[in-house]
């Protein structure tokens, strides 16, 4: 049996890892990746380059860059890539899949509760405080990326004009990110250093010791850039979207619930630059204004959902399916729980199917654009208006938080002293999200249960 590479001598390089040795790595990182992407990529850090030295730092850095500039949720994508790098394609596959199965299981049994028990005092508690915490989450949110994002004047306009486009116009969302990166490619062409990125994630640190994959080891041979690869990968990675989307067209009709499911979250995994709080304005347009899968109220207790389980937040595309397909009875009145379970299954294979395509496809060839400035000024002007649409967000869920009935009623008072404690709390005190959380939730019920 290998020796652990933690338990070597920092002078020496690690011991080969198995395939099932990571395959126990990955399912553990599955349970316990909480705090958005940038809490799982700092525990991949610690555990693959710190503890287990299986990358160098700047490989590690190195897969990172790429994996910002894909849609997608840039923390599973690289778990994917470092599961490809060190064990193929399978490796790729299992490191990727098991970032996402655990959170899936969780939420569809959280979803079935909230769905069957939702109007019980307790949950109903719960869920009351949380709403107002949520909506401080996703003003945090707009602020922490802003501050990274708007380096000038010209990125700050981008933002406002998103924000204006989405807000003031209702624009749909693929226009907005089709407009930034528009501007972000004639910007880079004529003014270079105004959208010039902002140093990526930094140089490389010390080296915590040799690594399996250490700077100067050669790339191996499946990770280099063939067209055969290329054009198989493609091919593959088409039959996998083709067959299930031909099987529900054929069986259901273009326009059933699945079907519609299955077209809307392909699109939607296309536009997730920015991350999840990104999309979820097109997930809302679409989910709850469009096709009435689930209400505004649900939406918002899906994201609350999302923010507390281990996994990608774009998770919350799950809730998203199972109260879609719970509600609509997609298999009749007698199965609604299989409905469910069935529509959240199908939403996060076509949502996630994407990463694994771009990760096994893109990595060899996609790599050799880093630093070019043609393809990132678009994408620094995508992050830019990502700003806006964020704070559009934010707006949404504080309008039916704080005026559940509408503006024509009073707002509710108590539900703004919660989300402007949890504001306090983030901005403050730097509180982590899953505190702010169980605080709201248990102040909400407090509050149900005494009035």
């Amino acid at each position: 049996m290998n020796t652990p590479a933690s338990l070597h001598p920092a002078s020496a390089p690690p011991a080969p890892v198995s395939f099932w040795e990571a395959f126990r790595f990955w399912l553990k990182l599955g349970f316990i990746s909480f705090g958005g992407p940038a809490g799982q990529i700092a525990i991949m850090h610690q555990e693959l380059v710190e503890r287990r030295r299986w990358i160098s730092e700047r490989r590690f850095l190195h897969a990172l860059n790429y994996c910002m500039v894909l849609p997608g949720p840039e923390a599973q994508q690289l778990a994917t890539y470092i599961g490809w790098l060190m064990h193929r394609t399978w490796g790729g596959v299992v490191a990727g899949g098991l970032f996402v199965l655990p959170s899936l299981f969780i939420l569809i049994g959280l979803s079935w509760v909230y769905l069957a028990y939702g109007e019980l005092p307790l949950v109903a508690g719960l869920f009351y405080g949380i709403k107002p915490g949520v909506t401080a989450i996703v003003l945090q949110a707009a602020h922490r990326i802003g501050g990274r994002a708007l380096k000038n004047k010209t990125l700050w306009a981008i933002a406002g004009a998103a924000f204006v486009a989405l807000f003031g116009f209702g624009l749909p969302f693929p226009a907005i990110i089709a407009g930034a990166a528009a501007v972000g490619y004639l910007g880079g062409r004529f003014s270079p250093e105004t959208f010039k990125a902002g140093g990526g994630h930094g140089k490389a640190a010390p080296s915590f010791g040799p690594a399996l994959i250490d700077d100067h080891t050669p790339t191996p041979a499946h990770a280099l850039f063939a067209w055969p690869r290329l054009i198989q990968v493609g091919l593959v990675g088409a039959l996998l979207w083709l067959l299930p989307m031909g099987a529900l067209t054929a069986g259901y009709g273009w326009d059933h619930t699945l079907t519609q499911m299955g077209w809307f979250f392909t699109k939607a995994a296309l536009l997730t630059f920015g991350g999840a709080y990104a999309v979820l304005p097109y997930v809302y347009q679409g989910a709850v204004g469009h096709y009435g899968w689930l209400s505004p109220s649900q939406m918002i207790d899906g994201l609350a959902l999302g923010e507390t389980t281990p996994g990608p937040l774009i998770m919350v595309v799950c809730f998203v399916g199972f109260v879609g397909g719970y509600l609509k009875a997609v298999f009749g009145p007698e199965q609604l729980f299989l409905a469910g379970a069935v529509a959240a299954v199908l939403v996060s294979w076509f949502t996630f199917l994407p990463s694994f395509i771009f990760i096994l496809m893109g990595s060899p060839f996609i790599e050799t654009t880093h630093g070019d400035l043609k393809f990132t000024a678009p994408l620094t002007a995508i992050t830019a208006a990502v700003v806006g649409v964020i704070l559009n967000l934010a707006l949404f869920f504080g309008y039916h938080v704080l005026w559940p009935q509408g503006f024509g009623q009073a707002p509710d008072v108590i539900a703004g002293l919660i989300a402007l404690g949890a504001a306090l709390a983030l901005f403050r005190y730097q509180a982590k999200v899953m505190h702010v959380i169980a605080g709201s939730a248990l102040i909400g019920f407090a509050v149900k249960t005494l009035l």
